[in-house]
């Protein structure tokens, strides 16, 4: 999608993810390193010098958005992309504030988190990478419920709804993107 590479920084704690990521990003011409936390991600970022940085949201028990600023500190002029699985407005608005550029959503792939790094996300996200509603719903609820250790009663109660209507809701499919 460049014609020039630029060199990354990511930081992912899954680490199948992380190298699945890393390889595509690689095949595309950029340089990569990687870290699974945050010290490792600002020991890598000392040694690369990185141009852009795509951080998830969360890294084992700490939060990526801890690490936007001190990228930030040292690098000003650093891209950083904030990846999550468990995305809300509340937390999209803080990434920014933190100084981050864009905030994208899993299941990305790499050519959306490529454009969002070269910013270029706005005009070139197709329509059909756009979560449905129920989609989004279906995802928020699972992530309350893990959140919750799959304790039905209380994941529930945070939802304000019926636990026998969040048993069923869960109980279907889950939505069509």
């Amino acid at each position: 999608m460049s014609n020039q590479g630029l060199k990354l920084l990511l930081v992912e704690d899954d680490d199948v993810l992380r190298e699945r990521l890393a390889l595509s990003l690689r095949k595309r011409g950029h340089t990569v390193a990687t870290a699974g936390s945050i010290n490792l991600a600002l020991a890598a970022a000392e040694s690369t010098s990185p141009d852009a940085a795509v951080v998830d949201l969360r890294l084992g028990n700490d939060s990526g958005l801890r690490l936007v600023p001190l990228l930030r500190e040292r690098n000003a002029a650093m891209r950083i992309v904030v990846l999550t699985g468990y995305g809300s407005i509340a937390t999209a608005l803080e990434a920014v504030r933190l100084g981050a550029a864009d905030y994208l959503t899993k299941p990305a792939d790499a050519d959306q988190i490529e454009r969002a790094l070269l910013g270029r996300r706005a005009d070139e996200t197709p329509a059909a990478d756009i979560p449905s509603l129920d989609r989004v719903e279906w995802e928020h609820m699972q992530r309350v419920l893990a959140d919750c250790g799959h304790n039905i009663t209380r994941a529930a109660a945070l939802l304000g709804i019926d636990r026998r209507s969040l048993q069923r809701k869960l109980g279907k499919y889950p939505p069509p993107r």
